[in-house]
């Protein structure tokens, strides 16, 4: 009995464009995951391990009651421009997010960025998922997807150990300063690249994919 392994990673352009924003992006908040409630028990004054789950809650709260009101409208509007922007300043946000967890020093302001962070996240899912998923290849749906979740994940590999060594010899502001500065370089990527993803001919075609939230697990504060 032979069994034959398909390794052809031929992917479109959009694909090859989505899955490398999304691994600069997504991957590199993997920096902060294992470190976040160290950072908040050490660098917040008065903040407690239930302060980190009280963000941590926060964070998922503000993303999934804002998530399917803001997909609805992305759903509704005609065309993909509403979609590309929507995700460069989800990128964006989630940069100034990043950067802001320097300064924090409160409980209160860390919740505050937290909420930023969700927002940002809010638009960036349905944004995101989306786009990839109008530009699946055909017969290929289960393979684009699992090429950006393999992506993430190998990133992430990397970035969590490599975060927390860096966290331990030069200080939480370093990691913050490095993923905003992936977050920014991300948004960059996207707002100069606008021709991939808003050709002046577009085909309509429907594609039977379910949206997914395929990032979730990297989410700061969510102890995965």
């Amino acid at each position: 009995m032979k069994i034959k392994i398909d390794i052809n990673i031929n992917v479109n352009k959009v694909v090859k464009y989505m899955v490398l924003t999304d691994l600069l992006f997504t991957g590199s908040w993997s920096f902060i995951s294992p470190i976040f409630s160290i950072f908040v028990i050490k660098d917040i004054a008065g903040a407690t391990i239930v302060t980190a789950g009280m963000a941590a809650a926060l964070y998922w709260m503000t993303k999934s009651l804002l998530q399917i009101p803001i997909a609805n409208f992305l759903d509704r509007t005609e065309g993909e421009k509403d979609d590309f922007y929507a995700l460069v300043f989800s990128v964006m946000l989630a940069g100034f997010a990043a950067f802001s967890f320097i300064l924090v020093r409160t409980i209160a302001g860390l919740f505050i960025v937290q909420m930023l962070y969700a927002i940002a996240m809010s638009f960036y899912i349905p944004a995101w998922s989306g786009l990839f998923s109008r530009h699946l290849d055909q017969k290929r749906y289960s393979f684009d997807w699992s090429l950006d979740s393999t992506a993430i994940g190998l990133t992430a590999f990397v970035t969590s150990l490599v975060g927390s060594i860096m966290a331990e010899w030069l200080g939480f502001q370093i990691v913050f300063l490095i993923v905003g500065a992936f977050s920014l370089f991300s948004a960059t990527m996207l707002y100069f690249a606008p021709n991939i993803f808003l050709p002046k001919q577009t085909a309509k075609k429907e594609l039977p994919v379910a949206l997914k939230d395929h990032s979730s697990s990297t989410n700061i504060g969510s102890g995965l």
